[in-house]
């Protein structure tokens, strides 16, 4: 009987919440009614001179130095987009003992690709000079990234000539997770980005796919949602088999009945019922485990 109160609560709870985020703006929402409280926020750091060129740091307080390091790239279709708006995603990252960083990119139509996969590069580069300034990790950094940021951390990843021009190894990195990332699409087919990829002579550039078979990649955790019509979960599936085929230690993880937006609200509470998303990426990345097959 309690646990079906439990049940019902958290039900109307994230009920509730939904009907909140509808009045308001979406993130901004989530970011009022995510936990806030142990986390010291380091706002406004520049990792390059241009403007976009930002990030915060989200550390756990009372925390013992050397946190591991996650960097999250959000998405946006490479358009839009803002590191403080996902301070949900890295207060719950940090609350589970990692020292997070949200990095700002630029944006279409201000630049074109790969401008915003250099300033990916840079970033990690970055925390390789600073993390440890913070109580990070400077060696092993991990990535993560959702949608058209899991597409940016899924280059810097496969392709080491982004680090190459920041003078870093890919041997800086440590795992990666993405979740819900167009790593298989022609931009050239879909018209809401086609613009963004225009002057590449051979889009299979903008591909992580088309990396698949370079050695040297990070393990990879490709999380899906497998109600996702805006990114098809065949992009993780095709990149983890490839990835694989080449001896990569990779997975593709799919969760029924979870759309595109879902995924990625499901790494805070109250929506983490969507999915078990946050538990299987903190899994992943301490460890290096993968979440058992649903």
């Amino acid at each position: 009987m309690k646990r079906l109160f439990l049940r019902r609560r958290a039900i109307t709870l994230i009920a509730s919440t939904l009907v909140f985020l509808q009045a308001c703006s979406p993130l901004s929402a989530v970011n009022a009614v995510a936990p806030s409280g142990g986390i010291t926020v380091i706002p406004d750091l520049a990792y390059g001179t241009g403007d976009r060129q930002l990030l915060d740091l989200y550390h756990p307080e009372n925390a013992q130095a050397d946190l591991p390091t996650i960097l999250f790239f959000y998405g946006g279709s490479w358009k839009r987009g803002s590191r403080e708006k996902y301070a949900f995603v890295a207060r719950a990252l940090a609350r589970e003992g990692f020292l997070v960083a949200v990095a700002d990119y630029r944006t279409y139509p201000d630049v074109k690709f790969p401008a915003f996969v250099h300033d990916g590069a840079k970033a990690v580069a970055w925390l390789t000079q600073n993390a440890r300034k913070y109580g990070g990790n400077q060696m092993g950094i991990h990535m993560m990234g959702h949608s058209a940021g899991a597409h940016i951390a899924a280059m810097i990843a496969l392709d080491g000539e982004y680090l190459a021009r920041e003078n870093v190894s890919r041997n800086v990195l440590g795992r990666w997770v993405g979740l819900a990332g167009p790593y298989a699409f022609y931009p050239s087919k879909v018209s809401s980005v086609r613009d963004i990829f225009s002057d590449l002579p051979d889009e299979d550039q903008a591909r992580p796919i088309t990396f698949a078979a370079i050695p040297g990649a990070p393990d990879a955790l490709l999380l899906h949602g497998g109600d996702d019509t805006l990114v098809l979960p065949e992009n993780s599936k095709q990149l983890a088999s490839a990835l694989s085929a080449s001896g990569v230690n990779a997975r593709a993880h799919i969760y029924s009945d979870i759309g595109h937006i879902r995924l990625v609200l499901s790494l805070s509470s109250p929506f983490q019922g969507f999915a078990t998303t946050l538990k299987d990426s903190v899994l992943f990345l301490k460890t290096g485990a993968f979440p058992e097959k649903p």
